[in-house]
């Protein structure tokens, strides 16, 4: 059964994905996520169901728009192949349990988040406010009203301590080192995750986005990167490797 539910899932997660994939790149350019449907933005062409299945319908196109030919960016299959992972890994982690629920809700809001930031440098209030109050009452309802407050807590202190960094990171390079948005999806990391993980997922976010900062900004100094997608990651690995501080001073203090 469970490699059933993991291919269920997975399935799932694709089209979720592809979803989300649509809600990353139209949220933040102010345009609705209902209307147009979605289309070839070459030529217009409105896609058909078929031409909307994720994966498979970029496979039978052979890449490429089926009316003008025009090549279809292999970022879309991938990413609807990563949001399968996710989901898949989700439930090997966690199970058919009310705790799936979190840490799926939580998955989807850093994956509309890794394509916001990536394609427009923004990470929109409106998914980060409704996947915040999505989050809180599933812990409430899951997990009870004194876990609700903790989240709440660690949320707020998470906050402050990624408003802090960015004030020196500003005073160290004299410019805006991080957006608004960074601070904001720290603060959810801390309800969902508890504060001293969510600090951990910046250095985890920081060590995974080094090379290709260090590439990019080789290239063009004056280029900016958003930070976004490394935090996404660091939370991810913390979340689905279901890692605590307790398993993480063990393993500081193990050879000593």
């Amino acid at each position: 059964m469970t490699v059933y539910y993991t291919i269920i899932f997975f399935l799932f997660g694709t089209i979720f994905g592809s979803f989300y994939n649509v809600v990353g790149d139209r949220l933040p350019r102010g345009e609705s996520i209902i209307s147009p449907r979605s289309h070839c933005p070459k030529c217009g062409h409105i896609l058909t169901p078929l031409e909307l299945i994720p994966i498979f319908s970029f496979l039978l196109q052979k890449g490429k728009c089926k009316n003008c030919k025009a090549p279809i960016p292999w970022f879309h299959p991938v990413f609807e192949i990563a949001s399968g992972i996710l989901f898949a890994l989700s439930y090997l982690a966690f199970g058919l349990t009310w705790e799936l629920l979190i840490a799926l809700t939580f998955v989807s809001m850093l994956l509309i988040i890794f394509v916001s930031d990536i394609e427009t440098m923004i990470i929109p209030d409106e998914v980060l406010i409704v996947f915040g109050i999505l989050l809180l009452i599933e812990i409430y309802f899951i997990r009870g009203g004194e876990a609700l407050f903790s989240a709440l807590i660690s949320g707020i202190i998470s906050f402050i301590i990624m408003f802090l960094l960015k004030k020196f990171g500003d005073f160290l390079f004299k410019k805006e080192s991080m957006g608004g948005g960074d601070i904001k999806l720290m603060g959810i990391f801390g309800i969902v995750l508890g504060w001293p993980l969510a600090i951990i997922s910046i250095f985890l976010g920081s060590i995974i986005g080094l090379p290709i900062a260090i590439m990019t900004l080789k290239k063009n100094s004056n280029h900016e990167i958003p930070f976004g997608p490394f935090l996404s990651l660091g939370a991810i690995i913390l979340l689905l490797s279901r890692i605590d501080m307790e398993m993480i001073l063990y393993l500081l203090t193990w050879n000593r």
